[in-house]
This record gives C-alpha cells, sequence and structure tokens, in this order.
C-alpha cells in the first residue's frame, strides 16, 4: 500500500519535477552555449495609446541562426532574417565583428486578433558575428536572397592551405 501513501505519492511527484526542470533547463543551456549569440532580442517601439496592444503578445527574443566559415580567400558568414525586406536591414562591419541590424515589421492589423500561437518576433534587432582580424572590410560583398544575408568578406592574407607531414 506504499503507493497510495500520501507522503510517497508527493515525494515522487517531486522528483518527477524536479527530472523535468533538471532537463528542461539542461537543453536552454545547451541551446544558449551552441547558439553562439543567435538568440537575438527584438525592441518594440513605445505603442500610442493606453489601449492593449496585440503587439505585446509577441515575444520579444527570437532565433536569427547563423554560419560562417572561410577559404583561402575569404570569410563567409551567412545570418537567416526571414520576413524581411533588405531595405530594412543594416550590415556593418565594426573593427572585426559583423553587426546585422533591422527592423522586422509585423503585417497587417492585428487589433482584436486572438493569438493561439505566436512564435514570432518584431521590432529593432542586433546580431553580431565575430570575423578574423585578418579581413579586407572595404571590399565585403553584401548579397541577401530568400530570407539570408550572405557576407563574403576578403582576407588580406590569402595563405592556401598548408599540408603538414606526420612524423
Amino acid at each position: 500500500m506504499k503507493k497510495m501513501d500520501p507522503k510517497y505519492l508527493r515525494s515522487e511527484l517531486e522528483r518527477g519535477i524536479a527530472r523535468a526542470w533538471e532537463g528542461l533547463t539542461e537543453g536552454w543551456r545547451e541551446m544558449l552555449s551552441g547558439s553562439s549569440g543567435a538568440l537575438t532580442r527584438f525592441r518594440r517601439r513605445a505603442s500610442k495609446g493606453a489601449e492593449g496592444n496585440a503587439g505585446e503578445q509577441f515575444p520579444s527574443w527570437s532565433l536569427l541562426q547563423a554560419e560562417c566559415w572561410e577559404t583561402a580567400q575569404s570569410v563567409i558568414v551567412r545570418v537567416e532574417v526571414p520576413g524581411m525586406n533588405k531595405e530594412d536591414l543594416d550590415v556593418s562591419i565594426q573593427g572585426s565583428t559583423l553587426c546585422i541590424r533591422g527592423e522586422k515589421h509585423s503585417e497587417g492589423e492585428h487589433k482584436g486578433r486572438r493569438y493561439l500561437l505566436m512564435e514570432r518576433a518584431y521590432g529593432r534587432f542586433e546580431r553580431t558575428v565575430p570575423l578574423p582580424s585578418h579581413i579586407d572590410r572595404k571590399h565585403a560583398e553584401v548579397t541577401y536572397h530568400s530570407g539570408v544575408v550572405t557576407v563574403i568578406v576578403p582576407k588580406t592574407e590569402t595563405l592556401p592551405p598548408q599540408r603538414l607531414t606526420v612524423k
């Protein structure tokens, strides 16, 4: 009859909640450490008027995922910014940091909508990606296609890969 004992049931419930919480926090830690800055804050402009705004229901954090690799001649960065127009993006290189700023606008009127699911963030954002120090930012090329910003930055030192001898 131990399984019907309230103290036993409570301790089993507490253990189950603790395991679930531990798994959840471990997942968040892994996502944040592996995201390399992809978790991006979206800041909304102050709304006019005191009435409830549907925009307040929108998340203020979202993932802007990137990939960065280098070839013998250049460094390539691709950042996903879905739902954006290229006119709403500002791309710059400051020192050895690529900075992509923009503002993601919500489409249509949201007044009176009752959302069942809202995972898309809107507002101003800034996403940075560290670059190697030996780059020629004056000759960088930026393109935008299908929700992906691609930045190609030539290197100042274009060294081909060197084959090493295994001893």
